[in-house]
């Protein structure tokens, strides 16, 4: 996994653990899962939109805040990086997986 993305998660367990003041960090934790998530939720339509929009500059800043409120979410959890790169990792390393879809008879 990328090291700027272990720094950045080091960063967020430590304002977790350490709260600094106006730490933006430490004001979602503070907030709690329900916010955590909506600012995934609002990061993640931004991402939509900037795509669809053609505009990489902007989907390059939106996947950023996506990633940033993402790691917070995995910090809160007590989810690592690590674990998400074994994932990955395992996932790459299969061939042949597309999943099947299933076929809708619209007759019936």
């Amino acid at each position: 996994m990328n090291d700027c993305i272990r720094e950045v998660y080091a960063t967020i367990l430590d304002r977790k653990e350490h709260p600094a003041e106006n730490s933006y960090t430490r004001y979602l934790f503070d907030q709690g899962i329900d916010k955590i998530l909506k600012k995934v939720g609002e990061e993640c339509a931004e991402v939509l939109i900037a795509a669809k929009n053609g505009k990489n500059e902007e989907t390059i800043g939106e996947i950023g805040d996506l990633t940033y409120h993402v790691l917070v979410l995995m910090a809160l959890q007590g989810i690592t990086p690590d674990e998400i790169e074994t994932l990955l990792e395992t996932r790459h390393g299969k061939a042949g997986n597309l999943k099947q879809f299933k076929t809708v008879d619209k007759n019936s």
